[in-house]
């Protein structure tokens, strides 16, 4: 493979990938990364550097102007290089036309929902799934466009959303589903060998999340209250909630019981305390166990959204 690939990455799944794809002979030549004082600035969840990989494997790394990659400094990078082909490897901002027509051969964008594209374009998929409770991913690769989610897909695979997941638990399967497609698609890309699938049907947004949207409503049932908070746990803000005005950080919870009943209790009253520190919460049906949070609780304290 002759061809110049650069990686546009700055999350723990595109640091992995890249390692993966280095290892199985995939040669990578630059790649265009975030600092942390970068990643700060933009408020990047789950940042992580690329630059030990930079180093153990001798890639050059190019840190932009704007993670947006608006910035003349930016296009005049791809103009000089004339890579080939493009992979995302955590990239949270769309790709500018003008960066795409600089590559001879395109880029491959990645995207995920519980439906096939068109449906469950846009912003935090993985959150949104697993708020609407969904039991299913689908991961798929496409060939970028300037537009939201919206090139032909090459590739796709479904996997599990079970009870146990969390965001960071769906990230890791996204990684292993995501290293094996790439391994199969580059090549084929290369070769020209490959098949485009153009998206059909009326498309759907998920629309951006930001760290205000995890204020939780407890008066909700104890499942969805579940789904809220691990959807949105480490490494992304987190879910939280007010007592005695004093913000409460809520990490790790699960469905505590819907027969052992607190009727006299109001919803998101704190019912029990237990000698490790984890405290029952009374919500509109059943209850919820918190074992993980940052911030001091009281017994009978009532948590406010």
């Amino acid at each position: 493979m002759d061809s110049k690939i650069v990686m546009c990455g700055c999350t723990e799944s595109g640091v992995e990938t890249l390692e993966f794809l280095i290892e199985q002979n995939i040669t990578i030549n630059y790649i265009v990364s975030l600092d942390e004082e970068q990643a700060k600035k933009w408020n990047v969840s789950g940042y992580c550097s690329f630059e030990k990989l930079s180093k153990k494997y001798n890639i050059p790394i190019y840190y932009p102007e704007s993670y947006s990659l608006n910035q003349k400094e930016d296009l005049d990078f791809f103009q000089h290089h004339s890579f080939d082909l493009l992979i995302l490897g955590g990239w949270q901002r769309l790709i500018p036309d003008n960066i795409l027509s600089t590559l001879k051969i395109g880029g491959i964008g990645v995207h995920g929902s519980s439906e096939m594209l068109p449906k469950g374009r846009g912003r935090s998929p993985v959150n949104w799934s697993l708020i609407e409770g969904k039991n299913r991913y689908i991961l798929q690769l496409f060939l970028m466009t300037p537009g939201i989610d919206d090139g032909d897909i090459l590739d796709f695979q479904t996997f599990d959303i079970n009870k146990w997941d969390t965001c960071r638990t769906v990230y890791y399967k996204i990684s292993v589903v995501q290293k094996r497609k790439l391994l199969e698609l580059i090549p084929k890309i290369i070769k020209n060998e490959f098949k485009r699938i153009p998206q059909t049907g009326e498309p759907t947004f998920y629309p951006k999340r930001t760290p205000d949207d995890g204020l939780i409503n407890w008066n909700q049932t104890s499942e969805k209250l579940y789904d809220f908070i691990r959807a949105i746990t480490k490494p992304y803000p987190g879910a939280f909630s007010y007592l005695d005005n004093k913000k409460i950080k809520i990490w790790k919870a699960q469905p505590f019981d819907n027969k052992i009943t607190y009727d006299q209790n109001k919803v998101g009253q704190i019912v029990e305390i237990f000698s490790s520190g984890d405290f029952v919460v009374n919500c509109y049906t059943g209850s919820l166990l918190v074992t993980e949070y940052d911030g001091t609780v009281s017994l009978s304290k009532i948590f406010t959204s």
